[in-house]
């Protein structure tokens, strides 16, 4: 079965690279150098996704692709899957909403499973779970964050994925639900301290919930993304000053972007939480680097054993949200028993403590 992953940064590389021995992988992408550090074990393709006829020309020689692009390429992407009639498995955290696309693909008879990475992706995996096992859950907590194990000044971050989608974060407005509502608040407005497994964190509300918000009927339902202490507040004074807008951006990031490359392993960590009278259900994970960095891990690995179940028919037609496929107990468990392969062990806790929440 011919594969194709669209992006050859560290996510998509981490994929190709697991399911190398199970498909003939492709690996596409517009750096001569990213494709060359593919070329072991996938064959590249040079392509700019950029341009819409021909992804779709590229998407028609291959039965399933991974969307392993930056965000502002994902909508687009799988509207070029669909019209290509190839399966398709997305990490991409596009801005739009792809469930618009849902009629265009169960009539096309294709398959995408969008947000299918970390968080989105095993996060919501995980609350699909619990959603699943509570009798009346009341309340969902997602805490998150990939982070180095030693962080420095001034920043105290490290970028292994897209700079660009990690301004998103800060930028995009976060949509939660409290009081049983939706709700739409600045994602740099409510920064508070949280503990978890012995670290101290900062913490913001981030737009991760996505499909969450429609799909988990609850009365309050956040997720908050975790920081080393002293990184939002320079963020925030960023954001206020004008330096994220679109126009200033390119030029931001030619001046932080060096301050947030260094050599540090990173770690990934997420907590998630279902609460209801009485009881509350969680799942804890904590990774750390070592055959890629720990995000490209868990991002990747996720993505790939959602792609072994498309590939293999497990999954009906159309638009789906990664929640879904943990609401199926034999679909979630095929998923976690991929990841513990790896070495990625979500902890199961019953009547856990719902954190800072």
């Amino acid at each position: 079965m011919k594969l194709l992953v669209l992006g050859a940064g560290n996510v998509g590389k981490a994929i190709a690279w697991d399911l190398r021995d199970e498909f003939d992988v492709y690996v596409a992408d517009l750096s001569d150098d990213r494709l060359k550090a593919v070329s072991d074990f996938a064959t590249p393709i040079k392509l700019d996704a950029s341009r819409f006829d021909n992804l779709v020309e590229t998407l028609r020689g291959f039965d399933i692709a991974v969307d392993a692009l930056p965000g502002r390429f994902g909508f687009s992407a799988i509207k070029a899957t669909i019209k290509a009639g190839t399966d398709m498995v997305d990490v991409s955290f596009m801005p739009e909403n792809p469930l618009e696309l849902r009629e265009e693909a169960e009539n096309a008879q294709v398959t995408v499973i969008f947000d299918a990475g970390f968080a989105p992706g095993l996060s919501h995996i995980l609350m699909g779970r619990i959603w699943n096992e509570l009798d009346n859950m009341g309340e969902g907590y997602i805490y998150v964050g990939g982070l180095p194990k030693e962080p420095r000044p001034p920043l105290y971050y490290r970028i292994t994925w897209s700079p660009k989608d990690l301004i998103e974060e800060y930028t995009r407005p976060a949509r939660v639900i409290r009081d049983g509502k939706v709700v739409t608040i600045d994602p740099l407005s409510e920064i508070r301290t949280v503990e978890f497994e012995g670290f101290t964190f900062e913490a913001f509300p981030s737009d991760g919930l996505r499909s969450l918000l429609e799909s988990v009927r609850v009365d309050k339902l956040e997720e908050w993304t975790l920081r080393w202490p002293g990184h939002l507040e320079k963020m925030k004074v960023l954001k206020e000053l004008g330096f994220f807008r679109p126009e200033h951006l390119d030029k931001t990031l030619e001046v932080i972007t060096p301050l947030m490359t260094y050599e540090s392993p990173d770690f990934s960590i997420l907590k998630v939480i279902g609460v209801e009278l009485g009881r509350t259900l969680s799942y804890t994970l904590i990774d750390e680097e070592s055959d890629f960095t720990s995000m490209a891990r868990v991002t990747g690995y996720t993505a790939s054993a959602i792609t072994r179940l498309v590939a293999e028919g497990s999954c009906i037609f159309g638009v789906i949200p990664p929640e879904i496929l943990g609401m199926r107990i034999d679909i979630f468990k095929r998923i976690l028993d991929d990841l513990e392969e790896r070495g990625i062990k979500p902890r199961r806790e019953e009547n856990a403590s719902p954190g800072d929440s």
